[in-house]
């Protein structure tokens, strides 16, 4: 998985005042969990810019002034609920040897066989919630959705896999093609019994379409 660096400092004093302080010069309150102990520091609101403000799932090279590097994730971030500023952000360490969870985005690629038909994408997420030792987190999951015709979808039980756990229902879906009034009929649908549903799970989740 990609990862940026924001720079920081150790926050020696963590008050109100403090804090205060800090965010009034545009300095973000900050604190890693994972290590030892808790570890407070803070860091320029702009360095979260390719953190935040992205789709894209990255981890974090925290740097501070006083040599400490830490390897970590984004837990947690708070804004404030009028100028959308950020006030504070929890991070979490990374162990080599420890799992942890992390939203990745999920990529379609290719066109669907329904939607030429004139059916209709549902892109239901967009992103999945997965777990895996750090060295085997992915950037995305990507999907092809080629063959899909209307009426298929995609299931998180057809991309699992050993590398990472994907921590939501075997039956919850992903991306269906749904029929329009415009759709037409397939020229194979005779072969549609076939693979229908993209080998459904027994019963969807419960509120997916």
């Amino acid at each position: 998985m990609k990862s940026i660096t924001i720079q920081g400092v150790k926050r020696e004093n963590v008050g109100k005042a403090a804090t205060r302080t800090l965010r009034n010069a545009d300095q973000v309150p900050c604190v890693v969990y994972g290590g030892n102990e808790p570890l407070h520091f803070s860091a320029d609101e702009k360095s979260f810019k390719d953190l935040v403000y992205t789709p894209d799932a990255n981890t974090v090279n925290l740097e501070l002034a006083d040599g400490t590097k830490i390897h970590a994730i984004l837990q947690d971030i708070q804004f404030h609920p009028v100028t959308d500023k950020i006030i504070h952000a929890d991070f979490y360490q990374l162990h080599d040897d420890k799992p942890v969870a992390i939203e990745v985005p999920v990529r379609l690629t290719g066109r669907a066989r329904g939607v030429v038909s004139g059916g209709v994408m549902r892109f239901n997420m967009r992103k999945l919630k997965v777990r895996a030792i750090p060295a085997n987190l992915p950037d995305e999951i990507v999907i092809d959705i080629t063959s899909m015709r209307i009426g298929h979808k995609k299931y998180v039980e057809t991309i699992r896999n050993n590398d990472y756990t994907i921590l939501h229902p075997d039956n919850a879906v992903i991306v269906a093609i749904r029929t329009s009034r415009t759709a037409v009929a397939d020229a194979d649908d005779d072969d549609e019994d076939e693979a229908a549903s993209e080998e459904a799970p027994a019963a969807e989740a419960s509120g997916e379409e």
